[in-house]
């Protein structure tokens, strides 16, 4: 089993395209939560995400890894794919 990502976006913002275009390529299933305009659901997101308030937001087995530049990092640093092939609990 893999394991569970979850990412808050909006539609058109690049920063959530770029995040999502890196869990595509690596063949990642991903839930997607796009909160265009919701504040409430942005409230929410904000909960779980430390205060964060920025998008994307982004969940691994209901961990927070942060935004685009976060998951972009764990990759470089070869520690995302660890991340994905852990199963959910």
């Amino acid at each position: 089993m893999a394991a569970k990502v979850e990412i808050y976006t909006w539609a058109t913002c690049p920063f959530c395209i770029g995040a999502k275009s890196l869990l595509k390529n690596k063949e990642v299933d991903f839930i997607e939560y796009s909160i265009d305009g919701d504040e409430n659901a942005r409230d929410k997101m904000a909960q779980r995400a430390n205060g964060r308030r920025s998008l994307p937001q982004i969940f691994i087995n209901d961990n927070h890894i942060g935004g685009c530049d976060d998951i972009h990092a764990l990759d470089r640093q070869g520690k995302l794919d660890e991340l994905l092939a852990a199963d959910s609990i």
